[in-house]
């Protein structure tokens, strides 16, 4: 994959201007770059090869629950000349999976494995310190790292965030040669991380559960004896308990028990408290992974000398979650990517230089048209062409609630250092609590004090409802009109190719001409989505080879819509236009086309035209 050369060209001539002026040295590079880079140097980090120190580090929480992440990572991109590495919250590296044994052998040389301290104050501008002094995720490639024995390499890296507390728990990275890398492993790392960080959430609630679950059943056999659950932010007592031992005296069975759950072995044991009183302790750990995360303790008072009872092990089931998103973007690094931003029918062109320009003024833009005509996507390829050192950040409006699994909008609010695009994808899908919060949301957006603004897409059927979205309009300056695949037949050959390559990259597959004109004559009223769909549907009848018109679904088969000539869909496309420029106003259209409004409204049914 190409790398941008003209990012590494001006990095490179930043960094030693840098290291000769200092800090306005730095201008042509991001804040975030600038920044570390005087952290660095502040360090007193050696500029050429900086030294990491070492130390034992231990497996736990974290570890146990970036496993399944890090090992379906490292599936997804088996022939990618990567290394995977995962660190502490010191920036120390825990874990390290090498898909290529050369780019290893060459990440040795520089200390990135097990043990080996990536801070900043250590090893200077890198994938792993840089993120826990930015508090984000970052890519350094190449020239950007502030030592030199760094910068054949080009890292990203993720902050892993503990999803109780908000702290930064740990750093993902990826680790290429500066040559291999591409901005999608930006996207990559942080969905991968997210995906870390609800597997600490599962975990932790499954722990937390089954603590509970156990202390219930305890309490319930032994209801006249005192029962204790002790945990990770979990201390609870029984009646009985509470009536039999003092806060003090509970205390230290807490921390008695706490002693006996860290033996492996079976444990007993007895206790004399300050008063005389001797205890015989007996439980359940509750273990997962290595670690016990919690113990349920029944307390009994003995009056002779008798051993203690013991702690069995209840072992939970290991915690492996890693998303089907993940691994698609971990599939996409594999191949080049078509942008979609290349069309050529006027509907789309317009659509395409409206965002630009509205990309390349800040306006807040609001996208409208058919579901699955590509908004949201022509969001992110516009931007990103724009402001390629950009970063943007997708929000569901459906999942913006206040309670449940909803999207924590002050998480993702900040000072942007760069470029910063929040793109609300289904505004119109917003719950009426969805709308007060977003519309607090794209508020403080406005009162950023960095490049940050809002794009927001909706479809065109809930412009005319009552759905509560509507007062959040008031937040946008303008409104780009996607057109429908119908309203793009030039385009659609193309689309059908790039759809084609993007499904089954490595075969040899094309539509046979009676294909072509099933495609063609079909209206897919579900735009781009449906026909990837269709499209799939033909290759599990035929994976390789030429796509007949049977192996399409019998839906695209049943439209009477004759095949356009290239006339007809010059026309078609003006009459559309026309139409988009008068807000769909036949009786204007009609005069601006110097055609009779009777000959538009035939036009209009021959052609399915809906605008």
């Amino acid at each position: 994959m190409p790398e941008n050369a003209n990012r590494l060209l001006r990095a490179a001539a930043a960094r030693a201007d840098f290291l000769e002026s200092g800090r306005p040295g730095a201008a042509g590079v991001s804040d975030v770059l600038a920044a570390s880079w005087e952290r660095s140097q502040a360090a007193g980090v050696d500029s050429t090869r900086p030294q990491s120190d070492f130390a034992q580090t231990e497996s736990g929480l974290l570890a146990r629950c970036s496993d399944p992440v890090l090992r379906q990572l490292g599936t997804d991109t088996t022939d990618l000349p990567l290394v995977i590495a995962l660190s502490d919250d010191r920036a120390r590296v825990l874990q390290r999976i090498d898909n290529s044994a050369a780019v290893g052998r060459l990440l040795d040389r520089v200390d990135l494995a097990p043990g080996y301290n990536f801070s900043e104050a250590q090893m200077g501008t890198n994938g792993i310190g840089t993120v826990f002094a930015a508090g984000q995720p970052v890519s350094v490639v190449g020239p950007e790292h502030f030592a030199e024995n760094l910068q054949a390499f080009a890292c990203t890296g993720a902050p892993i965030l503990d999803p109780i507390t908000g702290r930064v728990l740990g750093v993902l990275d990826i680790s290429t040669l500066s040559q291999s890398w591409s901005p999608i492993l930006h996207t990559l790392v942080k969905s991968a991380a997210k995906d870390i960080s609800r597997n600490l959430l599962m975990d932790r609630s499954q722990s937390q559960q089954a603590v509970f679950d156990t202390y219930l059943r305890a309490d319930a056999r032994a209801s006249r004896q005192a029962v204790f659950a002790f945990g990770d932010s979990i201390f609870m007592a029984n009646s009985a308990a509470q009536t039999l031992f003092s806060p003090a005296e509970q205390q230290t069975l807490r921390e008695h028990a706490d002693f006996l759950t860290t033996r492996r072995e079976q444990a007993s044991d007895t206790i004399t408290l300050p008063d005389g009183r001797r205890v015989a302790v007996r439980g359940t750990r509750i273990v997962a992974g290595c670690e016990v995360a919690g113990t349920v303790v029944i307390a009994d008072l003995v009056t002779h000398c008798a051993g203690g009872g013991h702690f069995t092990e209840q072992v939970l089931p290991a915690i492996a979650v890693a998303t089907r998103e993940t691994s698609a973007i971990a599939g996409d690094l594999g191949r080049a990517r078509r942008p979609i931003t290349g069309g050529g029918s006027p509907p789309w062109t317009r659509a395409c230089d409206d965002l630009r320009a509205a990309m390349l003024e800040r306006r807040p833009t609001l996208l409208h048209g058919e579901t699955g005509a590509g908004k949201f996507t022509l969001v992110a390829e516009t931007f990103h062409e724009c402001y390629p050192a950009g970063r943007s950040i997708s929000i569901d409006a459906a999942q913006v609630t206040s309670d449940g699994p909803g999207e924590d909008l002050s998480a993702l609010l900040g000072s942007p250092t760069g470029e910063c695009l929040y793109i609300v994808r289904n505004l119109d899908q917003a719950s009426t609590d969805g709308v007060d919060r977003l519309d607090r949301f794209f508020a403080a957006v406005g009162d950023l004090e960095g490049p940050a603004w809002c794009v927001a897409t909706l479809s065109d059927t809930s412009l005319d409802s009552d759905l509560p979205f509507h007062p959040l309009l008031a937040h946008f300056e303008v409104a780009v009109a996607v057109p429908g695949l119908r309203h793009r037949t030039d385009d659609l050959a193309g689309i059908t190719a790039t759809l084609l390559h993007d499904i089954a990259p490595e075969r040899r597959v094309r539509l046979s001409p009676e294909a072509v004109r099933v495609v063609a004559r079909y209206s897919w009223p579900r735009n781009v989505a449906q026909l990837r769909e269709a499209l799939e549907h033909a290759l599990r009848r035929r994976p390789v080879g030429e796509i007949q018109a049977a192996d399409l679904p019998g839906y695209c088969q049943t439209t009477a819509r004759h095949v356009l000539t290239p006339l007809e869909a010059a026309e078609r496309d003006t009459i559309v236009e026309a139409l988009r420029e008068h807000d769909g106003n036949r009786v204007a259209a009609s005069a601006h086309l110097g055609m009779a409004r009777s000959s538009l409204y035939r036009k209009l049914k021959s052609y399915g035209i809906t605008v």
